[in-house]
C-alpha cells in the first residue's frame, strides 16, 4: 500500500505524488521520533499516575470525555508541538511559507468491548468511512497520521486505496459545514457530534476490504483528503493515541491544483481552518475569500 520517500525532497514531486493517489511512508524520522517523544512525556504527566494507553481502564466514559478534550485542547495550543512539527515539515524539503495547517490534534480511541453500547462523543468516537473532501472541498489537502504509542491492526485507522478513482454515493451535498462551525464556535467543539461532523457514505462497502496501518511510532504516512478512510475498531485491551493533521500547498490552491474530485458535492470549502506554518496567518486571509466560501465545482474535475 505504501510508497516510500527519498529525504529531503522536492516539495512539487511530493504534493503531485500524493495527489495522483500514493500512500507515503516516512520510516524512522529523527524530527518525528522527537515529537512522539515529547507527546508521551506530557501526556504521562497530564495523566498521571496512569499508564495513557490503559487510561479507560480507570475513568467513566464522560471522565475520558473531558480528560481527552483537555488534553486535545492544550496540544493544538502548544508552541513546543507546533515547532517540533515545523521540524517534521522542514526535514521532509517542505517550506513553511509555502505549507496552511490545520489543528494539531490528538486522537484517542479507547478499547470497547465488542457489542458496547457507549454514546459517540467527539473525543472517544471510532471515525465513521468518509473522503475529508466531502466535507472540506480542499482537493490539494494532505492528510498526516502517526502513533503516539504502538499500534496493531485491531487499533489503528483503515485506508481504502482501491476505492481511489470509485465515485461512492454519499451526503455531501447536504453537508452544512458553516451551520457546524457555526456552532462549534458558539458552544465549543465538544458541542458537535462525531458523527456531524463529516459527510457519510450512502451504499454499503465491504469494510474487510480496508487495509490497515501498521507503523512503528517515529513513522508516519502521508495520503490524500480524497483517500477514503475510517478509524477501526478498536477492543484491544489498550487505548490507541495517535496525532494527525492536515496541510495543503498554498500555491495549489491558488492554482486549483490537487486530487481529483471523483463524488464530493458539498456546497462549501473550508480555507479558513489552515493557517501558514510560518506566521499562522489564515489561508482564507492568504487567498482574499470568506472563512467559509460556496464551492464551485470546476468543470475539468
Amino acid at each position: 500500500m505504501y510508497s516510500s520517500l527519498q529525504r529531503p525532497g522536492s516539495a512539487r514531486q511530493f504534493h503531485d505524488r500524493i495527489y495522483a493517489g500514493e500512500i507515503i511512508r516516512i520510516a524512522e524520522l529523527p524530527a518525528m521520533a522527537a515529537l512522539v517523544a515529547l507527546t508521551r512525556a506530557w501526556l504521562e504527566d497530564a495523566l498521571h499516575p496512569w499508564a495513557p494507553p490503559e487510561i479507560h481502564r480507570y475513568l467513566s466514559h464522560d471522565e475520558q470525555t473531558l480528560r481527552f478534550a483537555q488534553c486535545q485542547n492544550a496540544f493544538a495550543r502548544s508552541k513546543e508541538v507546533r515547532e517540533h512539527w515545523r521540524a517534521v515539515v522542514e526535514s521532509l524539503g517542505l517550506a513553511p511559507d509555502a505549507l496552511a495547517c490545520d489543528r494539531l490534534h490528538l486522537r484517542f480511541q479507547p478499547h470497547r468491548e465488542p457489542r458496547q453500547s457507549t454514546p459517540r462523543a467527539r473525543t472517544t468516537a471510532t471515525i465513521a468511512f468518509h473522503r475529508d473532501t466531502w466535507g472540506s472541498n480542499l482537493y490539494a489537502q494532505t492528510n498526516w497520521w502517526a502513533p503516539i504509542y504502538p499500534i496493531t491492526t485491531g487499533r489503528t485507522v483503515a485506508l481504502y486505496p482501491h476505492l481511489w478513482q470509485q465515485a461512492l454515493r454519499n451526503c455531501s451535498a447536504d453537508f452544512d459545514m458553516r451551520a457546524i462551525l457555526e456552532r462549534s464556535h458558539r458552544d465549543g467543539r465538544n458541542a458537535v457530534d462525531a458523527d456531524e461532523a463529516i459527510p457519510h457514505l450512502l451504499e454499503a462497502i465491504d469494510p474487510q476490504q480496508g487495509v490497515a496501518v501498521d507503523i512503528a511510532p517515529g513513522s508516519l504516512i502521508a495520503f490524500s483528503g480524497a483517500h477514503a478512510h475510517a478509524g477501526v475498531g478498536n477492543n484491544t485491551g489498550l487505548t490507541r493515541i495517535s496525532f494527525e493533521t492536515r496541510s495543503v500547498l498554498i500555491d495549489d490552491v491558488l492554482a486549483g491544483l490537487g486530487a481529483p474530485n471523483i463524488d464530493g458535492h458539498a456546497p462549501w470549502r473550508t480555507p479558513g481552518l489552515f493557517r501558514r506554518m510560518s506566521d499562522t496567518r489564515r489561508l482564507n486571509e492568504i487567498l482574499g475569500c470568506g472563512f467559509i466560501e460556496p464551492y464551485r465545482r470546476p468543470q475539468n474535475r
